[in-house]
C-alpha cells in the first residue's frame, strides 16, 4: 500500500499542472486564438467553448478531490495499520521481559 501513494501524489501533480500549461489564451477560445482544439465544440470557440472548457475545468477540479481523498484515507489506514503493530509490538516485548525476569529469577534460585 506504501508503494502506491508515491504514484498517486505524483499523478496529482502531473493532473492539476498540466491543464493550464497547455494553452496560453482563455480556454474555449477555438482553435488558433489559444484555446487549442480539444474537440469541435472547443474548435468552434465562443459561449459553447467556454462552457465545455469550464465544464472539463469542473470535472477535472472534482476528479483531484477525488484523488485527494483517496490518498487521505491510505494514509489514515497506513496510520492505523502501524499504530496496530506498534501495539503488538510493545506486547511482545513486555512478553519478552517478562520472561526474561522468569529466567533471571529461576537461575539466581538455583545458584
Amino acid at each position: 500500500m506504501a508503494s502506491r501513494l508515491p504514484v498517486l501524489l505524483r499523478c496529482l501533480a502531473l493532473r492539476s499542472t498540466g491543464l493550464r500549461a497547455m494553452s496560453g489564451g482563455q480556454f474555449g477560445d477555438g482553435a488558433g486564438k489559444g484555446g487549442g482544439s480539444g474537440g469541435s465544440i472547443r474548435e468552434a470557440g465562443g459561449s459553447f467553448g467556454k462552457m465545455e472548457a469550464t465544464k472539463e475545468e469542473q470535472y477535472f477540479r472534482q476528479l483531484q478531490k477525488e484523488q485527494l481523498e483517496k490518498v487521505k484515507l491510505m494514509l489514515e489506514d497506513e496510520v492505523f495499520h502501524h499504530e496496530s503493530q506498534i501495539r503488538q509490538h510493545k506486547e511482545a516485548i513486555e512478553l519478552h521481559k517478562k520472561k526474561l525476569e522468569r529466567l533471571n529469577k529461576d537461575s539466581s534460585d538455583s545458584d
